[in-house]
């Protein structure tokens, strides 16, 4: 795949990549919501087209930060999974909820409140290092 990038810049290049509206989105839906199929992601509160969630899952795809495969009792139904690229976005995640809870809070009225931001704040690698490995045993069935 041959991606462009606007400069050499490393912030610029992964935003290049990270920086549509809907790939975090996508990612945060597969690590933290369960999100697997097609359905699943155009069933979330976040009201994705499906035109734009499938293109955006076949950007994850080619970028090697997602995988597609067949659900293993169903040949009809494709589910994605993250990879370590992906899973490697975990941190990311973890800071855009800090920072989101910490600065945007005022500003969004409706954002639920989150008892897990505390548990964040008090040990970020440690929940992080949860978060990844609950992931990975919710998802060790497909592999």
């Amino acid at each position: 795949m041959d991606y462009k990038f606007r400069c050499n810049c490393p912030i610029t290049s992964a935003l290049d990549i990270l920086g549509d509206k809907w790939i975090l989105v996508i990612i945060k839906q597969m690590l933290i919501e369960d999100k697997k199929t097609f359905k699943d992601f155009i069933e979330s509160d976040e009201s994705i087209a499906a035109s734009i969630l499938a293109s955006k899952l076949k950007c994850l795809e080619e970028l090697e930060i997602i995988t597609k495969t067949q659900l293993p009792d169903n040949k009809k139904s494709n589910i994605y999974l993250l990879t370590e690229k992906g899973l490697a976005l975990t941190p990311i995640i973890v800071e855009l909820s800090i920072w989101s809870d910490e600065n945007v809070r005022e500003l969004n009225s409706i954002m639920r409140e989150s008892p897990e931001i505390a548990i964040m704040k008090s040990d970020k690698n440690t929940f992080i290092q949860m978060i990844k490995d609950n992931y990975k045993t919710k998802t060790a069935i497909f592999s």
